[in-house]
């Protein structure tokens, strides 16, 4: 039998059920039938999502975009260990409590290397296509037996925790894969020959440093609207980078993609829609400024995104 992917989706749906059953019962929680029901509609996508017709996936995600624009998925306050505990515990564990946030890294390079000589009468244990994800997955439950053992607590008590940090992260956690999603039905909507149309009709192209520039800075600008590196990526590189740097220029598309991506992750520092990366933080620390973290990234940000246009220029070239 080879462990797919699937199962670790099944896992992952069980804990979100589990979390929106928590903040269901949870009597105390301000939102408790919406915020608990988004988390159900998530886990369903993650349980049953595969066998369920494509329309009906869609209309579970426009529900939930519904349920969080209408703020409906909102922070409670569930009980925790004191603060005297959580103290006394950290006191007692002291550099142990690294343990098991190093065992998922490691776990994850010795699946994914390993992962080619698991075969089992010409099956392999793992799946081929997502080796680095099923690694990671497992790390994640090798984490969790780890920290249990090192803390002598339960796995009831790290629900808990999840369903805390679920609470607190709120909606913007699920924001990764739906931004990615998004850039999946732009690319197929041919927003990227829109793009290419605009950009080869405006701006003149010939010049091969200006293609360079349009197609960095146009990643981080899309980056910036859609929240997602991810997102981004097909449009501008099926738009500007693979017509006319790889098929005008000839340049390396390996070297595109990596310092593209890069472009892109500039414009993740610079806008509130890459909400997991820059507004979760400020909600967590209690920022009084809720752009405090994009205004502290946005001078690093500026600055590499002028050293990916010429480093791009120069080493896909070569």
């Amino acid at each position: 039998m080879t462990f797919t992917i699937t199962y670790l989706f099944w896992l992952l749906g069980i804990v979100l059920l589990i979390v929106g059953g928590m903040i269901v019962t949870d009597r105390q929680h301000p939102r408790r039938f919406t915020a608990g029901g988004f988390w159900i509609l998530y886990a369903l996508i993650f349980l049953v999502g595969d066998r369920l017709p494509p329309a009906v996936v869609g209309v579970a995600v426009i529900a939930m975009a519904l349920i969080a624009g209408f703020g409906g998925v909102t922070a409670g306050k569930p009980k925790t260990l004191s603060l005297e505990t959580r103290q006394a515990s950290a006191a007692r564990l002291r550099n142990k409590l690294f343990v098991p946030a190093l065992t998922i890294p490691v776990v994850t390079v010795i699946i994914t290397l390993a992962a080619s000589h698991l075969v089992f009468g010409g099956v392999p244990l793992i799946e081929k296509a997502n080796v680095t994800l099923i690694g990671f997955g497992i790390g994640c439950v090798i984490a969790l037996a780890i920290a249990c053992v090192i803390t002598r607590d339960t796995v009831g008590q790290s629900m808990k925790e999840a369903r805390r940090l679920v609470d607190a992260l709120s909606w913007a956690a699920v924001l990764p894969q739906m931004l990615g999603m998004l850039g999946l039905v732009f690319s197929d909507a041919g927003v990227g020959k829109a793009v290419a149309h605009v950009t080869t009709s405006y701006i003149s192209l010939d010049y091969r440093f200006v293609a360079v520039a349009v197609y960095c800075i146009g990643m981080a600008l899309f980056t910036m609207v859609m929240g997602n590196g991810f997102a981004a990526f097909p449009v501008m590189t099926g738009g500007v980078g693979v017509p006319i740097l790889v098929g005008v220029f000839h340049g390396n598309p390996a070297v595109m993609a990596a310092i593209g991506m890069f472009s892109g992750y500039c414009g993740t520092l610079m806008t509130p829609m890459a909400a997991n990366f820059n507004m979760v933080p400020v909600a967590l620390l209690e920022l009084p400024d809720k752009n405090a973290v994009i205004k502290a990234q946005i001078p690093t940000a500026l600055t590499l995104l002028v050293i990916n246009i010429f480093l791009l220029n120069f080493l896909m070239f070569l």
